[in-house]
């Protein structure tokens, strides 16, 4: 898959602006964005669904418009919206994708490894949120794709669920597939990518692998706890040298800088000055969803 210049415009909004990308087979790029980034259009455009207005795409070596009826057999797509029809039953829905398909996976199979199978006579519009994940997740693999699209494939799921559906992923590189994935899941992306893609207002503000761009350009970092809302003021007044100290989430912060056995000892007597009992206090690399945020901004989108 590859993606060279593309752009695509809805009136006086740039969606996707100047975007390359590309996906080698059995890899899994995780394309990551904040709403409105332009995540949605570009893989809408992969999948044939919209024409872009400059720029050109790829997909398995095919044009996802002029040669769709060659590429829709070679792809699987799983949308977050599921795609099934509402009054299907679960083994029904599946028998019927794995019919179009010259060799599919045997849908049985997909149906116990997905822990469906004791729903299978259920109308889809009566499964739960991730018994209908699971489901989509399902008719996306059964064609046994060469590519296949993964929009937020574990959103709804429980812990267990959610593994599982890690660990198809994995098999599905195993085998030659390559995964085009998007979520909102930073662990996840980490976990799971190959090559991460960060995009904001339809370009690529970051990528890389994931150890690539969370080391990238940090010159290190010391995470503790304590209980929320310190006067963190205070302690950059302390610390001996420049440094960015956030309260990231309610009682977990952030110090970023050159790290040093003086730095690591200036926060714990900051803390032992004021009175508080800092846990958990680890020198690491920077966390994927640190960089996320330090580049597309911390406001809610629409």
């Amino acid at each position: 898959m590859q993606l060279s210049g593309v752009v695509k415009k809805f009136g006086a909004i740039t969606a996707v602006d100047g975007l390359d990308l590309e996906l080698p087979p059995a890899k899994v790029l995780a394309l990551l964005g904040p709403n409105g980034a332009g995540k949605t259009t570009t893989v809408e455009m992969c999948e044939g669904f919209g024409r872009p207005d400059a720029g050109e795409i790829r997909i398995l070596g095919l044009d996802p418009i002029s040669e769709r009826a060659k590429l829709k057999p070679r792809i699987g797509v799983m949308l977050q919206g599921g795609g099934a029809y509402p009054g299907a039953r679960a083994a029904e829905m599946l028998q019927l994708v794995a019919s179009y398909s010259a060799n599919p996976l045997d849908p049985e199979w997909l149906l116990r490894t997905l822990g469906l199978n004791d729903s299978r006579k259920t109308p889809y519009r009566r499964l739960s949120g991730g018994q209908q994940q699971r489901l989509s997740l399902a008719c996306a693999i059964v064609g046994r794709p060469e590519l296949v699209f993964l929009d937020e494939p574990t959103a709804g799921l429980d812990a267990q669920a959610r593994l599982l559906v890690w660990d198809l992923i994995d098999a599905l590189r195993r085998d030659g597939v390559s995964v085009l994935l998007t979520t909102h899941m930073m662990d996840e992306a980490e976990q799971l990518a190959d090559e991460i893609v960060i995009i904001d207002h339809g370009k690529t503000v970051a990528s890389g692998t994931p150890a690539e761009i969370t080391t990238r350009g940090a010159t290190g970092h010391l995470r503790f706890t304590a209980r929320p809302k310190l006067d963190l003021a205070s302690l950059r007044r302390d610390l001996p040298g420049d440094f960015t100290v956030a309260e990231n989430s309610p009682g977990t912060y952030l110090v970023d800088g050159e790290i040093t056995p003086a730095v690591v000892a200036a926060v714990t007597a900051w803390c032992a000055r004021i009175g508080v009992l800092a846990t958990d206090i680890r020198v690491d690399q920077r966390r994927l969803e640190d960089v996320f945020l330090e580049l597309t901004g911390r406001e809610l989108r629409g």
